[in-house]
């Protein structure tokens, strides 16, 4: 039996942490949600993580910094960035940093599956 990709989430909102899972493993996926970025980085789950849903904007450290913080330890997961407050500048910048893909709250069923396609390979979910 193979094992269905990890996606964590990271999100200080916890209506977002409580939703989410549901609609992520609706897709095939594993998920897992956290409180922020520290949790996610003390957490076992770092390295089983095939796809972070990140929010930007976090007491303590960012989703930006969080995504510095896991290049500089070496990982590279696939980031969809998620926002409240984004703008088309904000947006440029996170994607011409690496992120897959920035979607702004609320999204659409279809864009978190658009993106989701975009950072994992689907015939493995």
């Amino acid at each position: 039996m193979v094992m269905p990709l990890l996606v964590s989430i990271v999100d200080d909102d916890e209506s977002v942490r409580e939703s989410l899972p549901d609609l992520i493993k609706e897709f095939g996926f594993a998920v897992l949600a956290f409180a922020s970025a520290q949790e996610f980085l003390t957490s076992s789950s770092l390295p089983r993580t095939h796809c972070l849903i990140l929010d930007v904007a976090m007491p303590g450290m960012s989703g930006p910094e969080l995504q510095k913080e896991l290049i500089r330890r070496g990982y590279r997961i696939p980031i969809i960035f998620i926002t409240a407050h984004g703008d088309a500048r904000e947006q440029a910048h996170l994607l011409s940093s690496g992120a897959v893909e920035c979607l702004l709250k609320p999204f659409s069923e279809a864009q978190l599956l658009k993106a989701l396609s975009a950072a994992l390979p689907f015939d493995q979910a």
